[in-house]
């Protein structure tokens, strides 16, 4: 048989678990240079200087065109689009007909019939696929991440400016008119003569700004931004860096997409190539249920609740307000036990296998992670992407948890490593299973994070 889509490449396993268990695949790439300086200090720039960080290369970004491009977005989001439109974004979330998440990601509002979707590469196919089977008067044109596109540029720059000293750094520079800082705002900026757009969000609990334009006038404006951050003492941050971010700030990047069963997924399935990320991407940790779906979640699991509407019509929402009043776990933050950590950095020196390696500063190995949370031995939630963190000076992990063990200070144990050795994932070492003692905090865990993130004028 010839293995051309991903409903193939299912056929050619036992179940899908077993597919994504067992892919090849490893961590998702951030195609940069693993740090410029060093990663702890770069880390630390976005919460006590000014850090340059380069988007440019590892999401993918889809166009959405013409009359009923708005249509089409409100019919896959759960968001509300009501007033939604040039110089809008919002964080897009999608999911499939019974109500699991798919992916999420940023939504800009270009032009009253233009918008683009950046994030990572599941949301952008589910989107460009219901554009093509809608018949609406709707087009999509895709920007693949570089990691599998490498030999066409890609469309835009995107860069982002961050941390206290950033918006001191983006008034020097700018040429235009006065920047838009208001929380996920956009605006605009001129650099180097290159005029850009900006997105405004923050990390650390500062404002700072994304900013993007045609991929051409890149190294002018990057050039800049280098040339008048080294007044302030900006640094780049790299891929080693960047992948501790999303912990730090409270999201889950890559929840994995509830796409791999289900009737009514099937024509998806069989759109999607065989080589596609979402046919060959893995998941990986101690959680490894034989069925997929324990794998999939909801939007109160990655703590969207707040952003399903149910003014409109769209993809999974019956299945949405049947969940809305059933009890949901809850997102937090876990700080791991140091004495537990340094157990498993003592492994090392110790007799083979020993505990699973704790990559720094990321420790996670496959593109979907997924740990036990345990209470006395039971499974209580799911624990995603452990990094140490240079801010906290602690090993962190964001989970969810039943709602009644969410109170700061919960103290549960992680179970860390795969069972039976690991499975044949060649990121995975051989090793023994072990239980780590966790704490759980808030998310965001830095406290100006969680209290002035939302609320930048």
């Amino acid at each position: 048989m010839t293995t051309r889509t991903l409903e193939d490449r299912l056929k050619e396993w036992p179940s899908p678990a077993a597919m994504l268990q067992n892919s090849q695949m490893g961590p998702y790439v951030f195609p940069i240079a693993p740090q410029y300086t060093n990663w702890i200090e770069e880390v630390r720039a976005w919460r006590h200087g000014a850090v340059l960080l380069n988007q440019s290369y590892h999401m993918t970004d889809l166009y959405v065109r013409g009359p009923d491009a708005l249509r089409l977005l409100s019919h896959v989001g759960v968001n509300s689009f009501a007033g939604f439109g040039r110089d809008k974004a919002k964080q897009l979330v999608c999911v499939n007909p019974d109500g699991y998440v798919i992916g999420d990601g940023i939504l800009f509002g270009l032009e009253d019939d233009e918008y683009l979707y950046v994030g990572r590469p599941p949301l952008a196919y589910w989107i460009a696929y219901q554009a093509e089977i809608s018949g609406w008067n709707v087009t999509t044109e895709l920007d693949i991440r570089s990691l599998e596109n490498p030999d066409r540029p890609r469309r835009l720059y995107r860069f982002e400016v961050q941390g206290p000293k950033a918006l001191d750094i983006l008034n020097e520079v700018n040429e235009g008119g006065p920047l838009t800082t208001r929380f996920f705002h956009m605006g605009e900026i001129t650099i180097a003569g290159c005029k850009a757009r900006t997105l405004a969000h923050g990390m650390g609990g500062a404002p700072g700004l994304e900013l993007w334009g045609p991929y051409e006038e890149g190294k002018k404006v990057y050039d800049r931004l280098i040339e008048v951050g080294a007044k302030w003492g900006m640094l780049r941050a790299g891929s080693r860096a960047y992948s501790c971010a999303a912990m730090e700030s409270g999201w889950i990047p890559s929840p994995l997409p509830a796409i791999y069963t289900g009737e009514a997924m099937k024509g998806f399935r069989q759109w999607l190539p065989a080589d596609n990320f979402l046919a060959v991407c893995s998941v990986g940790g101690s959680f490894q249920p034989e069925n997929v779906e324990d794998y999939y979640l909801t939007p109160w699991d990655l703590g969207y609740g707040r952003m399903v509407k149910f003014d409109h019509d769209f993809i999974g929402r019956p299945a949405l307000e049947r969940m809305a009043a059933q009890p949901h776990r809850t997102k937090v933050t876990l700080v791991w036990d140091r004495e537990d950590v340094l157990k498993i950095f003592d492994g090392l020196m110790g007799p083979y296998p020993g505990p699973k390696l704790m990559e720094l500063p990321a420790g996670h190995y496959a593109a979907h992670p997924y740990d036990q949370v345990l209470l006395d031995g039971a499974l209580v939630g799911l624990s995603t992407y452990p990094v140490y963190s240079a801010n906290e000076r602690a090993w962190i992990s964001l989970a969810m948890v039943r709602p009644d063990l969410a109170a700061q200070g919960t103290k549960l144990r992680i179970l860390w490593g795969e069972k039976d050795g690991g499975t044949a994932k060649p990121h995975v070492e051989r090793h023994v299973q072990m239980t780590v003692g966790a704490e759980v905090h808030p998310w965001p865990i830095h406290e100006a994070a969680r209290e002035s993130y939302r609320a930048q004028k």
